[in-house]
């Protein structure tokens, strides 16, 4: 028997500062049984920063061929790719023929190790790479719960985010923009 999906719900008071974006997001979030709650609130998080009308969810890790998060067109074509981790340089390459724009957040220790033997060949792509503070993501992930409600302010490189449980400041690097 298959495991199911763990579902939390999100009230997010959305103020990006950088984009003059601000907005109420009420986000249902599946977490799939293999991933982790710091995964989960990488997603999260970078869903808030592309945060814009259209923008979803995807079945993500039940689904291998799809980004996390995806724009679609109204004519179905896929405007914004987001991939949460550390992907294979294949997948991208994929990704950036398939969608107008790609991005990449990585969120965990390892992802310096990945970068440094990957960002050869990511150099060649048309792709936003993104590193998350490790530890920041790791704080973040202890304050969830299954019903939340949380400001996220987005100024620069940082997000805050307030929560009944606690807050915490999540920083991020460019490691390469396009």
């Amino acid at each position: 028997m298959a495991l199911k999906p763990t579902i939390y719900k999100f009230n997010i008071s959305l103020s990006d500062i950088n984009r003059n974006y601000y907005d109420t997001l009420n986000l249902t979030v599946a977490q799939h049984p293999s991933e982790n709650p710091e995964r989960m609130m990488a997603r999260v998080l970078a869903y808030c920063l592309n945060a814009q009308e259209s923008l979803a969810f995807t079945k993500g890790l039940s689904e291998p061929d799809v980004p996390d998060i995806w724009l679609r067109t109204l004519d179905d074509q896929i405007a914004l790719w987001i991939d949460v981790g550390e992907p294979a340089v294949e997948r991208i390459k994929k990704a950036t023929r398939l969608a107008q724009t790609v991005k990449v957040y990585s969120f965990n220790a390892k992802s310096d190790v990945w970068w440094e033997q990957s960002k050869g060949k990511f150099a060649l792509l048309p792709v936003s790479v993104f590193r998350f503070d490790a530890n920041a993501i790791d704080k973040l992930a202890g304050l969830v719960q299954r019903t939340m409600t949380l400001s996220v302010t987005i100024t620069g490189d940082s997000a805050y985010v307030a929560t009944d449980a606690g807050e915490c400041e999540v920083e991020w690097s460019p490691l390469q923009t396009v």
